[in-house]
């Protein structure tokens, strides 16, 4: 059953419309009946309409129609900016899809164009997400977003450089001191980046986030406020100024160095640690480097959250979709569909199912550590309409913050106050 109201069924007007499940395709005129639900699904599989994608929607598609073959959708899928683009301007237009599932969700919440997630979905789908995802599509309490890509950071480090400067390959580490530590060692052994730090534009804003965790800090504080600037986010970026920057244990200035640089320097064996996600694991499994992943290094043991990055279901409002939208989002987060969506693209699964059942899968064992983790995620405030143009001001910013000559509490002073300034122009 689902928490929600059936008005068109108590009017009879369900028992008129005729739905029909089809294929994927670019939106156009249903084959039959007088509805269809449209979606538009972001492509996880790199170009622009890879067919791996297109592929699972197709499949997910033509079962769903076996079980509700009233019900017609229809799946364009979009590299994802072009996707997020596409919905916004359907939205703006009055006319989106009735499903989207792309990186953002605090706009359409904020100008009431979604379903409250008890209104779509049902109670036995709804137990089934893993507790810390569960409220990660909340604003204001009320869930509007349903995660569905989810991936975590974890500290990978190369255990040939480890052997040859003299560490315990089985022995990562653990805090702050312990990762300078071996940074070191890995220097003094002339490996050319002992420890990768991504402070460029581009990932600045995960990989700041990442560190400031592990210091029981982050972008937001008490009632989900900005607090950029907290006492324990200056020490985080102050220790990397101080002891990993400015002893030389990172390239030579972090704020232009992005994760894809130093992802394909640690696939050629040049970097000793970096803080990573699924999409490294797949990098240096294909380059074939021998490596460990842990739990990144908090200040004084390993960080008890982890950053994560996720992408959203949303249901969009359209005078009585909501059935139809309910019954095939029910299916898309079915085990057996989420399962093949996250282990045919090396991603997490936001099920407590699914999670099970990958965990027993041995051709997935390589993910476990991340699997272990996805328990402690802990995501960017995405429920904030803000957070949009504040994120772009991490990126663009904050690696000044670890310069020789860069003042931690500055930099994020400034940060904090441009965050509360389009925070208080977004409501």
């Amino acid at each position: 059953m689902r928490r929600r109201r059936f008005l068109a069924l108590a009017t009879g007007v369900a028992g008129s419309i005729a739905w029909t499940a089809t294929g994927c395709g670019e939106g156009g005129t249903a084959r039959s009946g007088s509805a269809t639900l449209t979606m538009i699904a972001t492509d996880y599989g790199g170009a622009e309409g890879d067919s791996l994608t297109r592929a699972y929607w197709k499949e997910v598609v033509a079962s769903f129609r076996k079980k509700r073959p009233d019900i017609e959708v229809e799946v364009a899928v979009h590299s994802a900016r072009v996707a997020e683009r596409k919905v916004a301007e359907l939205a703006g237009r009055g006319e989106p899809p009735d499903i989207a599932q792309i990186a953002s969700f605090a706009g359409h919440a904020a100008a009431g164009r979604l379903h409250v997630t008890d209104e779509v979905l049902s109670i036995p789908v709804q137990a089934d997400f893993v507790p810390a995802l569960a409220s990660a599509g909340e604003m204001r309490r009320v869930r509007y977003a349903l995660p569905f890509a989810v991936n975590l950071q974890l500290l990978f480090y190369n255990k040939a450089l480890f052997t040859a400067a003299g560490l315990d390959p089985e022995r990562p580490p653990r805090t702050w001191a312990e990762l300078r530590s071996c940074a070191l060692a890995l220097r003094a052994a002339g490996v050319d980046v002992p420890y990768g730090l991504a402070l460029g534009s581009k990932d600045a804003h995960v990989e700041a986030m990442t560190w400031m965790l592990g210091n029981g800090g982050g972008f937001t504080g008490e009632g989900g406020m900005y607090a950029i600037d907290a006492p324990a986010n200056v020490q985080t970026m102050s220790w990397l100024r101080d002891e990993l920057v400015g002893t030389g244990l990172t390239t030579a200035n972090p704020a232009l160095t992005g994760r894809q640089a130093l992802s394909g320097l640690f696939a050629e064996g040049k970097v000793g640690m970096l803080n990573g996600s699924l999409s490294l694991m797949r990098q240096a499994d294909a380059a074939g480097i021998g490596y460990g992943m842990t739990t990144v290094p908090g200040r004084t043991g390993p960080s008890r959250t982890t950053m994560g990055s996720a992408h959203w279901m949303l249901a969009f409002r359209k005078e009585g979709n909501d059935e139809a939208v309910g019954a095939f989002l029910d299916h898309v987060y079915a085990e057996e569909n989420h399962h093949r969506f996250a282990a045919r693209h090396t991603m997490l699964p936001v099920t407590v199912s699914a999670t099970e059942r990958m965990a027993r899968d041995a051709e997935h064992r390589r993910m476990q550590p991340f699997l272990d983790r996805l328990g402690t995620a802990e995501f960017h405030p995405s429920h904030k309409v803000s957070w949009t143009a504040v994120g772009e001001e991490i990126k663009e910013h904050i690696g000044q913050a670890v310069l020789a000559d860069g003042s931690p509490k500055g930099v994020l002073g400034t940060l904090q106050r441009t965050a509360e300034k389009e925070d208080a122009a977004s409501r």
